[in-house]
Formats: C-alpha cells, sequence, structure tokens
C-alpha cells in the first residue's frame, strides 16, 4: 500500500512556506495528523460560522478579543471540527499568545500554533491548496488504475475472488464480501499473511465491521436486501485511498453479483473451501464446527456424513466427458438446493476451491442407521442435478463421524470418487471399503510405485509395443477372473490352447509361474498400480 499523501497539520507545518514563519505548536500537539481540508484565512470574532470543518485556519488574532471571548472563540472552532488555529504574533499579540487561549485550545485538543515571523497568508493558502489538489489528483489516478485493474480481472472471466484479492493487496489488508445477515460469501488476504488469523478477525468485528474498518455496499440479484464489501485494518493502517478503494470494488463486484447471480456461487465457494481445508487438515475441528455454524449449518444430528461427488466421469454426451473440457457444478447448485430439501436434514454444499468438479457435501445423521438411506437420497439427488449439466457423477460416501474424523472422512471419499471408473456398482461408492484402490491413487506420484509397475509389467508393456497380438489384456483379463483358465477364455473368446499359449508366453516374460498366488498378487498390484500412475515418477510405457 502506498505511502499516505493525505494533508495534515504536522505536514502542513513542514512545508517551507509554513517553516519561514517558524511555527511552534503550544497546543494540541496530540492532534497533529487532524486532516486538512481546505485553507481559511480571516479576522472576524465570528468566523467560526463561515467554516464547514477540515479548515486549517490562519490569522492574525484581531479577531480573537480579549480573555473573556478567548475560550468561546476556540470552543466555536472546535464545534465545526476545524483541523487547527494558527496565528501570527506580531499584530494582536506580540512575542506570545494569552496563556488562557492556550489552555482553552488544549482543553478542546485543538492545534494551535504561533508564528514568531511574519508570512504571506496567501501564500501559504496557495502552498497547501496545491498539496490538496495534488493529493486529490493522486487519489483519482490511484484509482483509475484500480479501476482497470478490476475491469481487466472480470474480463478475463478471473470473477469475484480475484477482485477481492486485488483489493486485498492494494490495501495491505483482508477483505471480507458478505451478505445484508452477516453470511460470509468470500473473502481475500494479502498474501504471506495467514487466512485462519483474518477470518478470526472478521469473526470478532462480524457486525461492527463497517464502523472499525471502513466498507461499501454491494447490490444483491432477486431483490435481496444488499450486501458489504469490508476491509479491516488489520495488517497496516488505511490511509484516504482505502475508502475510495473499497467503494469501487463494491461496484464492480455488485455488477458481476446482478450479471450473473455469482452469489450462490460464491457461497458455495466459502463452504467448499472450509470442508477442504478440513479434509487437509489445515483448520482444527473446533474451527471449523464455530465456521459452519456461523454459515448457517445447525448440526444437531448424532453423526455427520462426509460425501463427495466428482464431475469427472462424462455421460458419453459430447463435450460432457471431463471436467478438464469445462464441466463444472456451478451451474448445478441452485437445482443442487431444491434436489437434497427433502432428505431433511441439516446440509452444507461446498464446491472445491481447486477443482470445479468435486462437491463436498456434509449431511446431519439423526442416527447412523440412516447412513445408507440418506446416501441413496444424496447420490439420486446429484444425479439429477449433474445431468443438468451433462455430467454423470462419481459420488463416494464416507463413515458416519464427528467433528474430530470428518476431516479424514472428506479425504477418504476426495480420494475415492478419483478411483471410482469400473468400481462403481451403485449410485454410490463406499469410500471406507476400497482402501487398496485409495492407498495407490495416493502415491500416484511414487518413483517407487513407478518403478514397480516397470519392474513387473515392463516386459509385456514392451512385449506389445508394436505387434497386433498383445498380451496385456490376456493378462489384465487373467487377473481379473481370478486366475481362472475357463473364465479367462470365455471373456477373451478364445479356445483354450490359444489361451494356454498366450499364458505360456506371459510367464516367460513375467519370469514368474502365474500358478503361484504371490505371482498373482504381484500381477494383480501392479495392474491395479498402473491405473493410478500420475506424471512424476519415470514413464512407465
Amino acid at each position: 500500500m502506498a505511502e499516505s499523501r493525505e494533508m495534515t497539520v504536522a505536514k502542513a507545518l513542514e512545508l517551507p512556506v509554513l517553516r519561514r514563519g517558524l511555527p511552534e505548536v503550544v497546543a494540541g500537539a496530540d492532534s497533529l495528523d487532524r486532516p486538512i481540508r481546505w485553507v481559511h484565512a480571516g479576522e472576524a470574532p465570528d468566523i467560526a460560522s463561515l467554516l464547514r470543518g477540515g479548515e486549517l485556519l490562519l490569522t492574525t488574532g484581531m479577531g480573537i478579543g480579549g480573555a473573556r471571548s478567548q475560550r468561546r472563540f476556540v470552543a466555536d472552532l472546535a464545534s465545526r471540527d476545524v483541523a487547527g488555529l494558527v496565528v501570527e504574533l506580531g499584530t494582536s499579540f506580540l512575542d506570545r499568545l494569552p496563556e488562557g487561549l492556550v489552555r482553552a485550545a488544549e482543553d478542546r485538543g485543538l492545534p494551535l500554533v504561533e508564528l514568531h515571523s511574519t508570512v504571506r497568508f496567501v501564500t501559504v493558502t496557495e502552498a497547501i491548496h496545491t498539496e490538496i489538489v495534488n493529493r486529490d489528483y493522486e487519489l483519482l489516478r490511484r484509482g483509475d488504475a484500480l479501476r482497470r485493474r478490476f475491469t481487466a480481472a472480470m474480463v478475463s472471466g478471473e470473477g469475484v475472488p480475484e477482485v477481492l484479492a486485488i483489493l486485498a493487496e492494494e490495501l495491505a489488508n483482508p477483505v471480507f464480501l458478505q451478505t445484508h445477515d452477516g453470511r460470509l460469501l468470500a473473502h481475500a488476504s494479502p498474501q504471506g499473511t495467514a487466512t485462519e488469523d483474518a477470518l478470526d478477525a472478521w469473526g470478532e468485528a462480524r457486525g461492527r465491521a463497517g464502523t472499525i474498518g471502513v466498507s461499501g455496499a454491494v447490490a444483491s440479484a432477486g431483490g435481496r436486501p444488499p450486501g458489504e464489501l469490508v476491509a479491516l485494518p488489520r495488517e497496516a493502517p488505511f490511509d484516504a485511498f482505502a475508502q475510495l478503494a473499497v467503494e469501487q470494488a463494491a461496484d464492480i463486484v455488485s455488477l458481476a453479483l446482478l450479471r450473473s447471480r455469482q452469489e450462490d456461487e460464491l457461497l458455495a465457494l466459502g463452504r467448499g473451501e472450509l470442508l477442504a481445508r478440513l479434509a487437509d487438515r489445515r483448520i482444527t475441528p473446533r474451527v471449523a464446527a464455530a465456521r459452519a455454524g456461523d454459515m448457517g449449518f445447525l448440526d444437531r444430528g448424532v453423526s455427520l456424513l462426509p460425501v463427495v461427488s466428482r464431475l469427472a466421469f462424462g455421460s458419453g454426451e459430447p463435450g460432457a466427458e471431463s471436467a478438464a473440457g469445462g464441466l463444472s457444478w456451478t451451474g448445478a447448485l441452485r437445482d443442487l438446493e431444491s434436489e437434497l430439501a427433502p432428505l431433511g436434514v441439516p446440509r452444507l454444499i461446498g464446491l472445491h476451491p481447486v477443482d470445479a468438479d468435486v462437491l463436498l457435501l456434509l449431511l446431519a445423521l439423526r442416527d447412523v442407521e440412516d447412513r445408507t438411506r440418506l446416501a441413496d437420497g444424496a447420490a439420486a439427488a446429484l444425479g439429477r442435478a449433474a445431468r443438468r449439466v451433462g455430467g454423470d457423477p462419481a459420488v463416494a460416501v464416507g463413515a458416519a463421524c464427528s467433528w474430530e474424523t470428518v476431516g479424514d472422512g472428506f479425504r477418504d471419499a476426495i480420494e475415492a470418487t478419483a478411483v471410482a471408473g469400473e468400481l462403481r456398482h451403485g449410485s454410490w461408492l463406499d469410500a471406507t471399503t476400497v482402501p487398496l484402490e485409495r492407498l495407490l491413487w495416493r502415491l500416484g506420484e511414487s518413483e517407487d510405485l513407478h518403478r514397480y509397475v516397470e519392474r513387473v509389467l515392463g516386459p509385456v508393456i514392451a512385449h506389445d509395443e508394436g505387434r497386433k497380438q498383445r498380451l496385456l489384456p490376456t493378462l489384465e483379463a487373467f487377473c481379473a477372473n481370478g486366475g481362472r483358465k475357463t473364465a479367462t477364455a470365455r471373456a477373451l473368446n478364445l479356445n483354450r490352447q490359444a489361451l494356454y499359449a498366450r499364458l505360456a508366453r506371459l510367464e516367460r516374460l513375467l519370469g514368474l509361474d502365474l500358478a503361484e498366488s504371490e505371482a498373482m498378487a504381484t500381477i494383480d498390484l501392479a495392474l491395479r498400480a498402473r491405473n493410478h500412475l500420475r506424471p512424476g515418477g519415470p514413464r512407465v510405457r
């Protein structure tokens, strides 16, 4: 954040034109940071009635009067919120200001300055006014540059989160977008600061954030009451630019919410970030429970049920084959609320902050025995909503758990949806029943796992390269059928002699006896692991 260029009494006294008057602060030294809006020179006894506040008043003291009127003169100026009073000695007061005037100014906290040398007041007003105009111009220039950054972010499709990130960096402080009733829609913190600390500050200041920091009203879609964009001075004090910056950001955010109805998406992103942080162990269960309560999740049940759905498995329709092609839960959020409502339990629906094709759902169970019914209902609802955006979701359900363990449940379910593929035999996958597949997926970037697959399957893969008759499908079918030759021959539509010949070649290539259970276990593990290898380890052909 740029250094404040706001003109204050202290900065005015540093200007050469006033330094030549040999200024001495005789009262109100603790208030020299008062901003100066304008400069006025005058001698009228009732000059306070001509002022509007924020002025630095220059006078020779002719209108101040005697001892009786001095306290009233200071009181009138203070009631007008005058920035400060500068009195030139030599005309009404010879070498020092009267003690009564000084004491009255000190009592009111009004900066009082005496000039020991003559200066031209017109020169002083011109110099300070020039500084003020330059300051205002600099604010406008910074504001224009910031607005262009906001606009560029929106045009490029970054959306409201990027606008908040830009604002947080510009102000070097955290910013929060909240609804009219205090629900947090989105937030951003400057780089290098702890998000959790910022959220704690918002929680403590909620309801008073607009008075503690600076704020701007944000229009909402659908005729709902306006929300608020709030910046809190947690990391650094605000300068005069802060209010302008927040108001400009609020205008841009308002347009985004009104045009694209992003409010539902922002709410889902905020909830998704909470649940993802819980799964990654970046937030404690106690804090997560409190945050969820702030978001309206009332877990009055006996347990929690983590549900994860991934759109990465397409429905077969053009353009719907993967999230990488643009498939996202965003367009289904409003439908999801109505689809899940019949379940009749508290729920928290969140979008994964990194993977737009992953949806995190937290349900409150009244009875642990109700897990299957709720899982069936949630999977059906997720399927209906997903089909509206062209998807065929993989749904995984974790174990019924508490706040202490729900993060592990989400992590298991996230991993289960990543390995679901051919494992899905119903509308949802029980994340507690596929520990081996989840382990292999978790190790998918491990060099050791890459080397293991290469060592076991490498000879067969190398044999198949450039050949029409490949042996790897035979090996896969043999393992899938538990080493039963008759079932394998039937699955491959081969006669038994042809299968025996292929198995013999496989044994020579692998250096293993396929009749041994340990050899079959080794091969089966390598085949399973090959499905989960990801970039990061040596290439397996």
